[in-house]
C-alpha cells in the first residue's frame, strides 16, 4: 500500500529517527501535534507500511560489529535467497553497471571477514567481486 506523507507526517518521523522510544506526548509537544494525531498518524503510517518496523541503532564497537565493508559482486545468476541470510550482511542492493549486487557487511575484526570470504569464494554464481573496507564511520542511519 503506497501511502502519502505530508509534512505533519514527516515531523513525527523526524522524531521517530531520533529516538523510536519517544512517547506520544513527547512527540506531539516536539511537532506542535496533538497526542491523538500523533497516535492516529503513526498507527496509519505502520498500518500503512510508510513505517516497517521500531528498531535499535547499536554501537559497531559495541555490537563487535566495528569491521565493515562494502562488498560489489557480479554474478553469473541469480543467487538463491539463503545467500542473504547470512548474519553478517546488513544491506544489501541491485546496482546498474559493472556489477551486479552491492553488499554492506559488518564483522568484529578481518580474520571474521577472511573467513566469510573463504566461504563466499565456493559460491559458483559469484563470478567477481571487489571489496572496500570502511576506515571511518562518518554518518550512519537505519
Amino acid at each position: 500500500m503506497n501511502q502519502k506523507i505530508d509534512d505533519k507526517d514527516r515531523k513525527i518521523l523526524a522524531v521517530l529517527k531520533d529516538n523510536a522510544r519517544e512517547p506520544i506526548r513527547d512527540i506531539a509537544k516536539k511537532t506542535g501535534l496533538r497526542p491523538s494525531t500523533v497516535h492516529q498518524r503513526m498507527q496509519r503510517m505502520v498500518k500503512s507500511g510508510v513505517i516497517e518496523k521500531f528498531t535499535v541503532k547499536l554501537d559497531n564497537r559495541s555490537a563487535d560489529e566495528n569491521f565493515i565493508v562494502f562488498m560489489f559482486i557480479t554474478t553469473s545468476s541469480d543467487l538463491p535467497k539463503s545467500f542473504f541470510d547470512n548474519t553478517h550482511i546488513k544491506e544489501a542492493f541491485g546496482v546498474t553497471g559493472e556489477y551486479d549486487i552491492l553488499l554492506k557487511l559488518k564483522f568484529s575484526d578481518i580474520e571474521e571477514f577472511n573467513d566469510y570470504l573463504i566461504h563466499l569464494r565456493k559460491n559458483k554464481e559469484i563470478v567477481k567481486t571487489i571489496t572496500t573496507v570502511a576506515t571511518i564511520n562518518l554518518k550512519e542511519e537505519i
